[in-house]
């Protein structure tokens, strides 16, 4: 990214936001980091409440950022269908004061968007493929892309898909890390077979997020992982990188889930757009995992 940058990273606790601030850092861009409980690693925190439109608009005039990177979500998707109004305050009003503030005060907009504004009845989904939401997480994610379509002339809308990495963010384990952790003390896990994703490590993420930011990229682009694959094949591939025991993952259905909400049972992204623009490709799951696993070991030499 262009040095000496100011960005504004809501979410920068988060999987992703943590990334995104730690890469922007390293590329000499001054790092401004919302969060609302848990003080991020990396940047100057700043306390962001999404609720609180006031305040939001207060601290990115205060700022004045370049660029702001709205990763901040109520991301639980049973949570969101059990308490909807809390997820719309958050997911599109809270968006919405953000979109507000980035345009008066002439800041480009990146949202973090999710694969789950689809149905998923067809897969590999392209950028201008209907929406259709089969859950109020989807709904809230979809409402604030179209909050962004409504307010600001410049604007990046990322959908992505099953975000994972090397570290447990804002108090959370990702897929990825809970399939290690599990298998690494022999325990047997029941992963489905029939849910099919694409999914995303948070450093290759925040990387293509960081290019499209730069250069300024406009629209709706599906920057995401480059394979589609089963929650169970993604397992047994993991397994397979970490030299874990994959006897240990038994098959299991998306009929066998004790769900709050429905859940899309193909919501692939097709990445093609992205990677014709970007010069940051999206990695195909094999590179990734082995990316992953150099990032812990090298994470567990520099700890030792």
């Amino acid at each position: 990214m262009a040095v000496n940058m100011k960005i504004l990273i809501s979410g920068a606790s988060g999987l992703l936001g943590s990334k995104i601030a730690e890469l922007a850092e390293e590329e000499g861009n001054q790092v401004f980091s919302g969060y609302f409980s848990q003080e991020p690693i990396f940047g100057q925190p700043i306390r962001l409440d999404l609720k609180n439109k006031q305040s939001i608009s207060e601290t990115i005039t205060d700022i004045k950022p370049d660029t702001i990177i709205h990763s901040a979500a109520l991301t639980n998707v049973d949570e969101c269908e059990k308490n909807k109004k809390l997820a719309e305050e958050i997911n599109v009003v809270g968006t919405k004061s953000i979109a507000e503030a980035a345009k008066k005060n002439n800041a480009y907009l990146s949202y973090i968007s999710t694969d789950y504004v689809f149905d998923g009845l067809k897969g590999m989904y392209k950028e201008e493929d209907k929406t259709n939401p089969v859950n109020f997480y989807g709904q809230s994610k979809l409402n604030g892309e179209k909050v962004l379509e409504e307010i600001n002339e410049e604007f990046l809308i990322a959908r992505t898909s099953v975000i994972y990495g090397t570290r447990p963010a804002s108090g959370k384990i990702n897929f990825a890390l809970w399939l290690v952790e599990s298998l690494e003390k022999n325990q047997e896990i029941k992963v489905l077979t029939d849910q099919f994703i694409s999914p995303t490590l948070n450093t290759n993420l925040a990387k293509m997020v960081l290019e499209a930011s730069e250069r300024r990229l406009s629209g709706i682009y599906h920057i995401a992982g480059a394979s589609r694959v089963s929650r169970f094949e993604f397992a047994i591939e993991l397994a397979e990188t970490f030299n874990l025991n994959k006897s240990l993952i038994k098959e299991s259905s998306v009929s066998d889930m004790d769900w709050v909400a429905k859940r899309p049972k193909d919501s692939s992204l097709d990445v093609s757009k992205t990677n014709n623009v970007l010069k940051t490709k999206s990695m195909n799951l094999s590179e990734a995992l082995i990316l992953m696993k150099e990032e812990i070991e090298f994470a567990s030499r520099n700890n030792s």
